[in-house]
């Protein structure tokens, strides 16, 4: 045959993943004899067989974050991560930086993934200029971004969770416990996520006939300092919260932290509730009442439609949504009652 044969040719051939092409290749025994034998008859007629191991083009998909790591971050990238094992494929972790938007060009790390030979590309909680998309598109190079931040683009494919409805399931157990005067401290306020969360809590409230005032919504970062800060100014209010919806596991550590140098006691004197589950909540004293993020599968979710669209195959949705579920610990109760004299 003429031309260069790649694993996308023989997969789409026989009606498979390119991963399963993959695991064939290298000897995987998660491959039904009936698929095995026709992979094999494909190979053989490609050209492939007799090619030495090293040789065998080996699929390679960057997952890259911008920032610190944290726990949701960790999360997400081990479910990418055992994805990529189960699949075969190579899962490359780097850290990159933000792009200069007033420069106008794709960030140099995008322009140098083609060159190294990576077949998709994963971002978490990443912020990509059109520079950037473009660069990407022109490369023929697919992106699956996880929680996307500032993504206007409609056909960006994402995967996310049901943030809308979490947050609506948070503010409705703290309202459900009693409490009226609830916060919300989130993330950057362009973040979609973000939205959905604080979205979820207004239409709880409001469902309530609860009235949310101004200095009750604190928005910064998903991080534990922010938490700490934000926690620090909302409690110093006049008319501070009896409950607080971190949008965060860790921003939420960092409002009883916030709470516990000013005397209060969580969750007796406050109620805190996290978003994502993630391990700093079952480490947490007391431990956090949370809504759960299936973060491991969103990272493979994330990791299989990223292989879907580098063999050319059609995704059902360019944006998919998980559910979340809330968790309940020890870090709410119900509102403390003043005894009447």
């Amino acid at each position: 045959m003429s031309g260069r044969v790649t694993l996308a040719t023989v997969a789409a051939t026989a009606g498979v993943s390119v991963a399963t092409v993959s695991k064939v290749l290298n000897g995987r025994s998660d491959v039904s004899e009936s698929t095995r034998a026709r992979v094999q008859e494909l190979l053989r007629e490609h050209e492939y067989i007799g090619r030495r191991p090293e040789q065998v083009e080996r699929i390679t998909v960057e997952l890259f974050y911008q920032g610190f790591l944290n726990s949701y971050s960790v999360e997400v990238i081990q479910g990418v991560v055992e994805a990529g094992q189960a699949a075969d494929v190579d899962v490359v972790v780097g850290s990159h930086p933000h792009a200069n938007r007033s420069s106008g060009r794709a960030a140099p790390w995008i322009r140098e993934l083609t060159a190294t030979g990576r077949r998709a590309a994963i971002g978490i909680t990443c912020e990509l200029t059109d520079a950037d998309l473009a660069a990407l598109s022109r490369a023929r190079l697919p992106l699956v971004v996880v929680d996307p931040i500032s993504i206007a683009q409609p056909d960006v494919t994402s995967v996310g969770s049901t943030n809308f409805a979490g947050g609506m399931a948070a503010t409705q157990h703290l309202l459900s416990l009693g409490h009226r005067r609830i916060a919300y401290l989130g993330g950057p306020p362009s973040s979609g996520c973000n939205q959905a969360r604080l979205n979820g809590f207004r239409g709880a409230m409001e469902a309530a006939g609860v009235p949310v005032p101004k200095d009750y919504v604190w928005l910064r970062e998903f991080l534990y300092e922010d938490g700490l800060a934000g926690g620090a100014d909302l409690l110093d209010l006049p008319e501070p919260p009896t409950a607080i919806f971190a949008g965060s596991d860790e921003t939420a550590l960092g409002v009883m932290e916030a709470a516990r140098a000013r005397g209060l006691r969580v969750p007796e004197d406050l109620s805190v509730i996290g978003f994502d589950d993630t391990q700093v909540a079952r480490l947490a004293s007391p431990q956090l009442t949370t809504i759960r993020q299936p973060l491991r599968e969103m990272g493979a979710v994330a990791l299989r439609t990223a292989l879907q669209l580098a063999a050319g195959e059609k995704v059902d949705s360019h944006h998919v949504e998980l559910a979340t579920r809330l968790i309940v610990r020890d870090s709410t109760a119900e509102l403390a009652r003043v005894p009447v004299s």
